[in-house]
Parts: C-alpha cells; sequence; structure tokens
C-alpha cells in the first residue's frame, strides 16, 4: 500500500508540474512575453531559464547529466527505501519529491534547464529568483517526509 501511495503521488506531482510548464511555455506565451504580473506584487509569472541547481548555483558549470543522474538516483532510492514505511505522510513526501524531482530532470534532459516561472514577493521585500511548481513538491515532499520520519519515532501515550 505504501507503494501505491508514493506512485500515486509521483505521479500527480509530476502530471501538475509538466501541465503548468506547458501551459506558461505554450498557452501564456511567456517565453516572448516575459512577464505576466498575477497579483502584483505578490505573484508574478515570468520565464527564467535555471541551469544550476537552486538559485543557479553552479549554473556556469555544464553540470546537465550529472543533475539529471542525482535525481533519477535519489528517487530510485527513495523509493525502495520508502517502500515498506507505514502511514501516509512519508508515502505522500517521497512521491511528491520524486514527481518534482523527474519533473526537473525532464527539464534539464530536454531543455538543457529547468524552467521557472513562479515568483512570490511580500510584505515590501522583493524576491529576484523564480522557481516552479516541481520545486514546491520537492520542498513540500521534504517537510512531509521530515514529519512522517518523527512521527515514527516518538514514543507511544
Amino acid at each position: 500500500m505504501p507503494l501505491l501511495r508514493i506512485t500515486l503521488s509521483a505521479v500527480m506531482a509530476f502530471a501538475l508540474d509538466r501541465v503548468c510548464k506547458f501551459a506558461v511555455g505554450h498557452c501564456l506565451h511567456l517565453d516572448s512575453e516575459h512577464v505576466a504580473h498575477i497579483r502584483p506584487p505578490y505573484l508574478t509569472l515570468g520565464v527564467s531559464w535555471n541551469t544550476g541547481i537552486d538559485f543557479g548555483l553552479w549554473g556556469d558549470h555544464d553540470m546537465r547529466w550529472a543533475l539529471i543522474s542525482f535525481a533519477l538516483l535519489v528517487s530510485l532510492g527513495l523509493v525502495i527505501w520508502a517502500r515498506n514505511k507505514r502511514g501516509w505522510l512519508l508515502p505522500l513526501g517521497a512521491g511528491m519529491l520524486v514527481g518534482g524531482a523527474l519533473g526537473n530532470a525532464v527539464d534539464r534532459s530536454v531543455y538543457g534547464a529547468v524552467v521557472d516561472y513562479l515568483n512570490v514577493s511580500c510584505c515590501g521585500i522583493h524576491n529576484p529568483y523564480f522557481f516552479n511548481l516541481a520545486d514546491a513538491f520537492i520542498f513540500c515532499g521534504c517537510i512531509l517526509f521530515a514529519f512522517g520520519i518523527d512521527a515514527k519515532h516518538k514514543p507511544a501515550p
């Protein structure tokens, strides 16, 4: 049953990521328009190609295949490790991590970079960085995964 939960959450995260990236690139034409202010200053859509990792780190090095390999290996290892774990937080978090990692890996293999399109700013602080839905799934998956692991180690009352 946990493997089914991992698979379902990974497929949903991957599919949502691909649909959003398709919409941004092909339906909204942000590649030519460059920016769309949805709810300024809180939410802006734009296109940013990230060849590196978080915040463009190591973007000046050709790490495309290393990052794809890393995403695939971590995803496989995570599924193998979490496939027999109980509960629903850990499998859900693992699936979100895998779906997000695979979504970004597809971008890297097809385009040579990850397409980032979301920019969120708040409270007078301007955020210059863009991210994508896969990044959000990876972040949220890590949090759920951590809570799922922590829930297993708490003593029974």
